[in-house]
């Protein structure tokens, strides 16, 4: 069970799958095409950047090599929280204070991205505003409220609220934490009915989609030539957003990026009375631990539990075994609710955990995107406008900052990568006390 809900080459039996509300139609490539822009992955960042080439009057070929939103796309927790990277003031002797700055107004405006998008073109995806970060020791309250003086001191135009230990039942019925802060300026949605929607808007703008088109290699050059089982695409530029599903196409990019798996379960539909004493608000929340506990409401009253973050490249053999008891610690008022889905996948992460937006060295017509560590359902957007400006020449602050960051391959090779940084893991969680 498990190896099919993680690796399977179709959509897992996700709940994200029983409750989708589209189903496209495309074929796989045959024969050679033409096109501006070819883009490899059919997430959030390859369909987000063929929307935006589209509209900026570019011929794009798309190619995925299982379904529209196979990987983290359509896997992840459906947490849509502010911000691009983690600790981005590390960047300060890099960019400057002002580039931090436009680091940290940039996580803003990729929310607003997403808004916008869903917006456009009327996607039917549940999107709900709220989301509260969750204080496990009282040293993360203290850094809750620098993040919400610099907030406020940026312009942030949405509710930033601070819970203090008394009034956390008002948020989640745990007795886990010692605080929060809610944040009415990110929430949560239905990530695979977003990137089908999304899907079916590029087409509707002339992108040409094909699944089940894996690459199997690339002529590099003024104009590139990208090869699949059965067909090719010769295009001007090439796009790759494979993120943590590189098939070795590109080495260089996939040194950069880890893969490390997390794991959701889902409860069977919960009493409303449940349902409100569980997260009174229907916000999504999320604990600041190493291996980090997600959780928020679906539309149909089930709680949607995620988490574990594994660096080893090694599964839980049953998920549902695995992730129940981490859930019941949190919620043990659910020891007698059964779990209806169980599945995984895999997140991209870079050293630095900041977004790796770019092009190759020695190839100025590849672009690429990926690791966005846990923050890719609104990075993945912003990265699909910065790439896009960049491809049509148009000035990208955004593209030339991200630019400027160095990203250092992990050790090891890509047998030894996953192993090595699972230690170094393992070392944050015994530092941190919740091993």
């Amino acid at each position: 069970m498990s190896s099919q809900a993680i690796h399977s080459n179709d959509y897992p039996n996700s709940w994200y799958l029983a409750s989708c509300n589209r189903e496209l139609e495309l074929d796989f490539l045959q024969g050679e095409v033409q096109a501006d822009v070819c883009v490899i992955g059919g997430g959030f960042t390859g369909i987000n950047t063929a929307i935006e080439l589209a509209q900026r009057g570019l011929t794009v070929v798309l190619l995925e090599a299982h379904r529209i939103g196979w990987g983290a796309s359509g896997r992840n927790g459906g947490q849509l929280i502010r911000g691009v990277g983690h600790d981005v003031d590390q960047f300060a002797n890099t960019l400057g204070s002002d580039g931090v700055r436009d680091l940290k107004l940039m996580g803003i405006e990729a929310v607003q991205l997403v808004r916008q998008r869903i917006e456009q073109f009327q996607i039917e995806c549940d999107l709900t505003w709220g989301y509260c970060d969750l204080a496990n020791k009282p040293r993360h309250m203290d850094g809750f409220r620098a993040d919400r003086e610099e907030l406020l001191a940026l312009g942030y135009p949405h509710e930033l609220k601070l819970i203090e230990p008394g009034q956390m039942h008002s948020v989640v019925g745990s007795d886990q934490y010692v605080g929060g802060m809610i944040d009415m300026g990110s929430g949560h949605l239905h990530p695979l009915n977003l990137v089908l929607g999304e899907a079916a808007a590029a087409r509707s703008l002339g992108v040409r989609l094909f699944e089940r088109s894996a690459v199997t290699a690339i002529d590099y050059g003024s104009r590139i030539t990208v090869h699949t089982a059965h067909g090719r695409v010769n295009a001007g530029q090439l796009v790759l957003g494979c993120n943590a599903y590189h098939t070795g196409i590109q080495p260089q990019l996939a040194s950069r990026v880890i893969a490390a798996g997390s794991y959701v379960i889902t409860t069977e539909p919960l009493p409303q009375a449940l349902v409100e004493e569980l997260i009174p608000q229907n916000m999504a929340l999320c604990d600041q631990r190493v291996a980090l506990d997600y959780y928020r409401l679906t539309a149909d009253r089930r709680l949607l539990f995620g988490g574990a973050c594994h660096y080893s490249g090694r599964d839980p053999a049953d998920i549902a075994a695995y992730m129940r008891p981490k859930m019941l610690k949190v919620f043990p008022q659910l020891a007698h609710t059964r779990i209806d889905y169980q599945w995984g996948g895999m997140i991209g992460i870079g050293a630095n955990r900041l977004p790796q937006i770019g092009r190759l060295p020695d190839q100025p017509n590849v672009f690429y995107a990926q690791a966005y560590s846990g923050h890719g359902v609104n990075a993945t957007h912003l990265a699909a406008r910065i790439l896009a400006e960049a491809i049509t020449g148009q000035a990208s602050r955004g593209f030339d900052l991200f630019s400027q960051v160095s990203h250092v391959a992990f050790p090891g090779g890509e047998r030894l990568r996953a192993p090595l940084l699972a230690l170094g893991m393992l070392w944050q969680k015994i530092r941190e006390g919740s091993f």
